[in-house]
């Protein structure tokens, strides 16, 4: 009954509207119908008695009653028709007259009644008051033998009255019924239409298709809507980003964190089954969040074909993974600090390669990424699995795959087809991540902006956009000059887009020695197998200034 409930509110609108539809039908056809009047006249049956006496009056109304049963049919027959039709002056036919009539008697009287229909007030009154007359003819002539006069008679009794409103149609009753139609068509089509509707909408939807577990449930922003957007997480009221959808990254952090409390995943590849789910931004948003906590993060941008995440943090993507999985370029030269405490690094993807899932498969990759993993949590953005098997492919030897499903987009065999894919290649999936979930309506998570309010998170704009702590950030950015035998192939280019608001100036993995670290910052320093150069060779590069593009 709840889940039916969930039902009718989610389609309540269409219920609302079907049955506004049935009772303007209801009234459309009441009014196409022909007026119908209806007019009453009676009698009744009296016994004729010889004397006064009580005994002769008990018998009287005892033959009356006997009687009167008779007489009800009698008000049928063609000869009270035809005796009507003469004394109104009508050309109808005696049958047709027949079916404008009803003869009734009241229980346990001797009244006969005569109900008559007809276009106008005035042909149903006068029809009832001459069949009512037609009856008393035809009974007087049967109870009439020998030319003496009979034990009963039909007396006529109040004349019948001209109505003043038709009997038919019943608008009140057309419209009652058609609006009762209408409903019950809403209701049907709500439940044939969810119980058909293959998509997912809430994390039962997800449980009940495959074997996982929801690790977290993403609701809607409104900064989301026109394109991708990276969120701060170390300041609550820098106004950038709903509450609702910060507490759910964290909340999503602290799950992926409780996986597996023995082995924790390092390496972790974030997926979904097609295009514009948003598993860039969660995978982005997802790093930042664990960088908040004074983890080491870098986030690999994987999806050599369509890469998103050097646009995302105002940089080139034309220098990346690929470069490094090349021999071209070291880790350190491709990737950039984006936060001041030196705990956030992004790695672009780079030019793209001819074999993307087989480099990404490659043990240089894996290599890579365990190295990193030493000294920091792995991040990897992987192209969707359905359309390419690069995330299935990384997945095979990853720690874990999150896999991120859009709410009211994502159907159930696009998630059994996605988990599958990720299952051939014996990935281990942490969890579905559901995304898009709308903060109102019948399938709305439990998150909402009043929490925001009551822990008094909420803050104007104008008052936000003085404290946003992205700008009490430094803003410089240097990167190291190449050595000298292991130049980068080409300059790289420059995004013509601002970096965005929580972006500080852009550094290179290889100055996290001279960043400050923090007390208790878990994240040690580079390590040879990450591809970073030593103490000494970092010490002597001489910083230059990036200029932003």
């Amino acid at each position: 009954m709840q889940r039916v409930a969930r039902i009718l509110r989610a389609y309540w609108k269409t219920i609302v509207a079907l049955t506004i539809i049935g009772g303007l039908a209801g009234l459309a056809w009441s009014a196409l119908q022909p007026r119908v009047y209806t007019a009453d006249a009676s009698g009744y049956v009296a016994s004729v008695s010889s004397d006064g006496s009580t005994g002769a009056a008990l018998a009287g109304d005892t033959l009356a009653l006997s009687k009167v049963k008779s007489f009800i049919d009698m008000g049928y027959w063609r000869a009270v028709a035809e005796t009507a039709r003469d004394e109104l002056g009508i050309a109808d036919s005696p049958e047709s007259l027949v079916e404008r009539v009803h003869v009734s008697n009241p229980v346990d009287t001797v009244n006969v009644r005569v109900e008559a229909t007809g276009p106008t007030p005035e042909s149903a009154r006068d029809l009832a008051q001459a069949w009512l007359h037609g009856m008393t003819v035809q009974v007087d002539q049967l109870e009439s033998t020998g030319g003496g006069r009979g034990a009963v008679r039909l007396v006529a009794g109040d004349s019948a009255r001209l109505p003043s409103a038709p009997s038919s149609p019943n608008v009140k009753l057309d419209v009652a019924i058609g609006a009762i139609v209408g409903a019950v068509a809403g209701v049907v089509f709500a439940l044939v239409r969810r119980a058909f509707d293959r998509r997912v909408r809430s994390a039962r939807d997800i449980s009940d298709a495959v074997d996982a577990s929801v690790v977290g449930i993403l609701p809607v922003d409104k900064e989301l809507a026109a394109g991708r957007a990276v969120f701060s997480f170390d300041d609550i009221r820098d106004g950038r980003g709903s509450f609702a959808h910060k507490e759910a990254v964290r909340e999503l952090r602290t799950n992926l964190q409780y996986v597996d409390v023995d082995h924790p995943a390092r390496v972790m590849v974030i997926t979904s089954p097609l295009p514009g789910d948003g598993k860039s931004t969660t995978a982005a948003n997802l790093a930042v969040s664990i960088a908040a906590t004074g983890q080491s993060v870098i986030l690999i941008d994987a999806d050599l074909r369509r890469p998103v995440l050097g646009a995302t943090f105002g940089f080139s993507d034309d220098v990346g993974l690929s470069d490094v999985l090349a021999g071209r370029a070291r880790i350190d030269q491709v990737a950039h600090q984006v936060d001041e405490h030196g705990r956030l690094f992004i790695v672009a993807a780079g030019r793209t390669p001819p074999n993307p899932s087989e480099m990404v498969g490659s043990q240089r990759m894996q290599q890579l990424a365990r190295g990193l993993a030493d000294d920091m949590v792995v991040i990897i953005d992987s192209p969707p699995t359905l359309a390419v098997a690069d995330a299935a492919v990384i997945a095979s030897w990853a720690d874990g795959a999150v896999l991120v499903v859009t709410a009211g987009r994502t159907t159930d065999d696009m998630l059994v087809r996605a988990v599958g894919n990720i299952a051939k290649t014996r990935g281990r999936l942490l969890g579905v991540v559901l995304n898009r979930m709308p903060l109102r309506g019948v399938d709305s998570s439990y998150y909402g902006t009043q929490y925001g309010g009551y822990y008094g998170y909420g803050v104007p704009a104008s008052a936000a956009a003085r404290t946003v702590w992205w700008r009490r950030l430094l803003r410089r950015g240097e990167s190291p000059a190449p050595d000298a035998d292991e130049a980068a192939p080409g300059p790289r280019r420059r995004s013509t887009d601002l970096p965005p608001d929580n972006v500080s100036g852009l550094r290179t993995l290889s100055q996290r020695r001279n960043v400050p670290a923090l007390p208790g910052d878990p994240g040690r320093e580079g390590t040879e197998a990450a591809g970073t150069a030593p103490q000494g060779a970092r010490d002597d590069l001489p910083p230059r200034r990036r200029q932003r593009g």
